[in-house]
């Protein structure tokens, strides 16, 4: 079984989408990886876009992403100057170095982004909305290599043999504690007498020490507050020409000067942290999918509400931010093994959705909330997220994307509060819910999901 870690779901990633632009920028890394001896013969290097990333992939930066990762330059590493150089030297040369920076094996060769980057929109979709072919060439035009990659959500990438096998870009190892549903997790912890996150922290502990665990963890918060504080004080208009006009910095200001009155709520905090959050990825910013981009803010946003608001008295607080993880990590891994986290895929349910319900079990959790009710609050929170459609104007992650996060971590807020007053008890569990999620988004038209076809997408006009 295949073991999806918290740093798997959990990635320091570059905005504005975790499909669209960590994925192809991963698959870019990959591929030339895999060039292995044959790098230093490339002498031409030719990507085709294919379903949602051929439609909305020039506004989430997907041929931008695919140049970097050519280039050697990982979504961790992610610098703007570094990312602009490459740009700059492709615009005004048609060149690109490929490979890592570095490697003696680099090869600089010829790119012409109009002519070897290709949006094949008329092809119908094979096997997953999200494809991207990339093929190497010799100097007599001989392929050298061609490899066909899936983007399937939250960063994750799949070539061809692993999607048909349905082994996924994760980590195999046997944990101790291995489940396939909310069912058998809750049997398992039950029977172990475990929390939640201890299970998650003991099957993580079959691949990397406590230390590396606890740093790592607490590395991903301190990049989810950096992320929070650059999107409070930087003001302007986001990219992409619809002109949208960035809230956060004014509404945060506007909620500093109001808290002087007493006249402000956590909630609109929660909001606003969203918000920052989400309008730094649409800028193409630094941020951690959790588990995508497109719904980046809702797990900063609330436990960002735990920390400042609502916190445990005699709970230290960095054990509860590795409690909060861990907790949604296991209800982000029941996602996307039982259904999907793609917008592209099952539309923003899978997206904004999962991450409230996985925001929805993490803070239960740190209330002190019994694994029945963490699962009861995971369940509310996608329930009333199902049907959700991915439609951005623009294919931007825009509007709705950016204050749909704040909505998404008020809803998580609102399924802990009604979970805690219960006992646990519910008529509909978790596993069916993300059933019925993964149906409604097989049936679910392809317009409403990421192509920018249908919806708000196509209704909205511009005055």
């Amino acid at each position: 079984m295949a073991f999806v870690s918290v740093f798997d779901l959990f990635k320091v990633g570059v905005g504005p989408s975790s499909s669209h632009t960590v994925g192809p920028m991963r698959a870019a890394l990959d591929f030339v990886a895999r060039l292995g001896p044959a790098r230093n013969r490339v002498r031409k290097v030719r990507v085709t876009l294919f379903g949602s990333l051929a439609h909305t992939g020039l506004g989430h930066h997907t041929d931008r992403a695919i140049f970097w990762g050519l280039s050697g330059i990982e979504p961790e590493s992610f610098t703007q100057a570094k990312a602009e150089a490459v740009l700059e030297r492709l615009y005004r040369e048609h060149r690109l170095d490929v490979g890592e920076p570095g490697a003696e094996d680099r090869v600089s060769i010829s790119f012409h982004p109009g002519e070897d980057l290709r949006f094949d929109r008329e092809r119908e979709i094979r096997v997953h909305p999200n494809e991207v072919l990339f093929e190497a060439f010799d100097a007599d035009g001989t392929v050298l290599s061609s490899r066909t990659y899936f983007s399937v959500g939250g960063g994750f990438i799949a070539t061809d043999d692993e999607l048909a096998s349905k082994v996924m870009a994760s980590i195999e190892e046997n944990v101790p504690h291995p489940f396939k549903s909310a069912e058998e997790l809750l049997a398992m912890a039950a029977r172990h007498e475990m929390s939640i996150a201890d299970v998650m922290r003991a099957n993580e502990l079959t691949v990397r020490t406590d230390e590396e665990l606890r740093a790592g963890l607490q590395k991903i918060w301190a990049v989810m507050q950096d992320c929070i504080e650059r999107g409070l004080h930087t003001p302007g208009l986001l990219p992409g020409g619809l002109r949208v006009r960035r809230r956060a910095k004014e509404l945060g200001e506007t909620l500093q000067q109001q808290g002087h009155l007493a006249r402000t709520s956590a909630m609109d905090w929660v909001h606003v942290w969203a918000m920052a959050v989400n309008e730094e990825n649409a800028a193409g910013g630094q941020v951690v999918t959790a588990p995508t981009n497109g719904a980046a803010g809702i797990v900063p946003a609330v436990l960002m509400y735990y920390h400042r608001h609502a916190s445990e008295p005699n709970r230290a607080p960095q054990r509860a931010t590795e409690e909060f993880l861990l907790t949604a990590t296991a209800v982000g891994m029941l996602f996307k093994r039982n259904a999907s986290i793609s917008g592209a895929e099952v539309g923003c349910q899978g997206e904004v959705g999962a991450a409230a319900s996985m925001a929805a079990a993490g803070l239960t959790a740190v209330w002190g909330g019994t694994n029945a009710q963490i699962e009861n609050a995971a369940e509310m929170a996608i329930e009333h997220s199902l049907g959700l459609t991915c439609d951005p104007i623009g294919g931007l992650v825009q509007v709705p994307c950016i204050e749909r996060n704040g909505f998404g971590a008020a809803k998580a807020i609102s399924a802990a509060r009604l979970a805690m007053l219960g006992d646990g008890s519910h008529r509909v569990s978790l596993d069916r819910a993300i059933e019925t999620m993964r149906q409604t988004g097989v049936d679910m038209s392809a317009k409403y999901k990421e192509t920018a076809q249908g919806g708000l997408a196509v209704t909205y006009v511009e005055c």
